[in-house]
């Protein structure tokens, strides 16, 4: 016969906001960027002269419902 023993199971120790925030905004602005590059990267509204965002991200822009041509 073998003797066996549990641990008692820890409590994960909880995550202190201010740790966790400036991760929150820094994820946050990085998805805003993203979804205007997707979104608008195209016409008058456009940082770039060129098409290449354009071309690069123009399944994702119809994936995501937005209306490119």
């Amino acid at each position: 016969m073998s003797d066996i023993t549990f641990a008692p199971v820890a409590a994960p120790a909880p995550i202190p906001v201010g740790e966790l925030l400036p991760w929150a905004i820094f994820g946050g602005l990085l998805m805003l960027i993203v979804i205007y590059f997707v979104g608008t990267e195209e016409g008058a509204m456009s940082l770039l002269n060129s098409m290449y965002v354009h071309e690069f991200v123009h399944d994702g822009r119809h994936l995501l419902g937005f209306p490119c041509h």
